[in-house]
């Protein structure tokens, strides 16, 4: 069924001027002019076809018209102000769906998520595994983490990173070079290949070899002595980014997150 279009700014004068039967307590309220809400009446009354108020030598009257609709009226801004409510309090949810590569929600998200977690003990998170291109709409997605140059179409926040760093297990190991998609040294021989950065470290801390991944995704295992680093670590173009389209970015509970994760 085909809506009739409302004239809602005029609806909410005439309700005020309704209330106080003055055109200048409403433009009051309002914050506009008595001028601005004599306008509004006479362009409200012009798309309806009837008079709302009529002035009288005891001051401003409702008509009969106007009179019949202010019930109605004002049952639907209470319902308008539920509808608002009910839109805002997603952004106070307690729950958050979140999108990251595998090997950066296991070696990097979760503990964060814990951190946050034990802060805020109702807090709800769905992790969804997002190895390329995520579609925030079908997913019902909050905020993604990806591999990228940029937040790219969205909004976003860098990880803050040292780069690359090349890793090893503590004791030594073998004398090779382990590969996953998109390190730096994939093109040449490997004699372990695996499928993503964060298995690239378990296999450098078993001894596999030697493993350049990014720096965020090692920092856990470089702390707890798992690996050790095989020389500095080196500024790298790509990185880990925040990212949500705008509405999404916007809402409270995802910048919290973005302050909790970025901090």
């Amino acid at each position: 069924m085909k809506r009739t279009h409302l004239p809602l700014n005029g609806l909410r004068v005439l309700d005020a001027a309704a209330r106080h039967l003055s055109f200048t307590r409403a433009a009051d309220e309002l914050a506009v002019t008595p001028a601005a809400v004599g306008q509004q009446i006479r362009a409200l009354e012009d798309t309806l076809g009837v008079v709302l108020f009529r002035r009288t030598t005891r001051g401003l009257e409702l008509t009969p018209e106007g009179e019949r609709g202010l019930i109605a009226l004002r049952d639907g801004f209470l319902q308008f102000e539920e509808a608002v409510r009910a839109m805002q309090a997603g952004q106070s949810s307690r729950s958050l769906t979140i999108a990251a590569p595998r090997d950066l929600t296991q070696k990097w998200l979760m503990p964060r998520l814990a951190e946050i977690a034990r802060a805020e003990p109702e807090q709800r998170f769905t992790l969804v595994a997002a190895e390329e291109g995520v579609d925030f709409a079908q997913a019902n997605l909050d905020l993604a983490i990806r591999w990228g140059e940029g937040p790219g179409e969205h909004e976003g926040e860098a990880l803050e990173s040292d780069g690359m760093v090349t890793v090893g297990a503590p004791g030594g190991g073998a004398d090779t070079r382990i590969s996953w998609p998109g390190c730096l040294n994939e093109e040449s021989v490997s004699l372990v290949t695996v499928a993503d950065a964060g298995l690239a470290i378990e296999a450098a801390a078993a001894g596999l070899g030697f493993a350049t991944v990014p720096e965020l995704l090692a920092r856990g295992d470089l702390s707890a002595g798992r690996v050790v680093p095989v020389g500095a670590p080196k500024p790298y173009s790509l990185g880990y980014w925040m990212v949500a389209p705008l509405p999404q970015w916007r809402q409270k509970k995802v910048r919290a997150l973005v302050d909790a994760l970025a901090a």
